[in-house]
C-alpha cells in the first residue's frame, strides 16, 4: 500500500508562479533604482563625477526591467486567466514599475545636474538639499521593504515620511527662487532648483509605491 503524504503547501498555479517571478524581478529593479539614487547623491553632494558617469548605464538596465515586467504582466493577464486577487496584484505591479522607472530617470537627471554644477563653488543650500535627498532615499528603501514583505503598515507609513521632503522643498524653493544680489551667473541656482524638484518627485513616486503595496494587500485604494 502506497503512503499518502499531506502537502500543506499545494503546488502553485501557473499565474502564481509567474507572479512570484515578477516579484523577484521588481525587487531586482528596485535594488538598481536604489543604487542609482545613491550614486546621484554622491555625484551631487560629494562632487563625484565618476559616480555621475555610471548613471546612464544603470538607467538602461532599469529601463530593460521596466519593459520586461510590463510585458510579462500583460502576458499573464491575457493568457493565464488570473484570479481577481492576482489581477489586483498585476495591476498594481504595472503601476509600481512605472514609479520605479521614473525614480531612476530622476536619478539620471540629478547626475546630469551634478556634472553641470561641478565648475561652480558649492552653494550654501547644499547641506539642506543633501538632507532632503537622504529623506527621499529612506522613503524609497521603506517602500521597497514594504514590497518585499507585502507589509501594508510600512506601505502606508511612506506617505507620512513625505511631509519632511515636502517641507524641505518649500523652504529651499523660497531660498533659491528669491535669493537677491546673486554674484555672477544664476545657472547654479537654476540647477539646484531643478534638483530639489527632482527629489520632491522621487519622494512622491516612493509614496506611490507604498500605496500600491497597501492596495495589493487590502484591495483598498487610499
Amino acid at each position: 500500500m502506497k503512503a499518502v503524504f499531506y502537502n500543506p503547501q499545494p503546488e502553485m498555479s501557473q499565474p502564481e508562479r509567474a507572479i512570484r517571478r515578477l516579484e523577484r524581478d521588481l525587487l531586482r529593479m528596485g535594488a538598481l533604482v536604489e543604487k542609482s539614487f545613491r550614486l546621484s547623491h554622491q555625484a551631487l553632494f560629494a562632487r563625484d563625477l565618476t559616480a555621475a558617469e555610471e548613471l546612464p548605464r544603470l538607467d538602461k538596465k532599469i529601463d530593460r526591467f521596466y519593459r520586461q515586467i510590463e510585458s510579462d504582466c500583460t502576458a499573464i493577464i491575457m493568457l493565464q486567466a488570473p484570479t481577481e486577487k492576482e489581477l489586483r496584484c498585476l495591476s498594481a505591479y504595472m503601476q509600481l514599475v512605472r514609479d520605479l522607472e521614473r525614480i531612476g530617470d530622476y536619478a539620471k537627471d540629478l547626475a546630469e545636474i551634478a556634472i553641470k554644477i561641478f565648475p561652480y563653488p558649492p552653494h550654501a543650500s547644499l547641506p539642506e538639499i543633501a538632507i532632503m535627498s537622504h529623506h527621499a532615499q529612506a522613503m524609497l528603501a521603506t517602500s521597497l521593504v514594504a514590497l518585499a514583505d507585502l507589509d501594508e503598515t510600512s506601505g502606508q507609513r511612506v506617505k507620512y515620511l513625505d511631509d519632511a521632503v515636502d517641507n524641505a522643498y518649500e523652504r529651499l524653493y523660497q531660498t533659491l527662487a528669491y535669493q537677491k544680489d546673486v554674484p555672477g551667473v544664476i545657472e547654479p541656482i537654476l540647477l539646484l532648483t531643478l534638483a530639489i524638484r527632482c527629489l520632491e518627485r522621487m519622494a512622491d513616486h516612493a509614496t506611490n509605491i507604498g500605496q500600491r503595496v497597501a492596495y495589493i494587500v487590502t484591495g483598498q485604494r487610499s
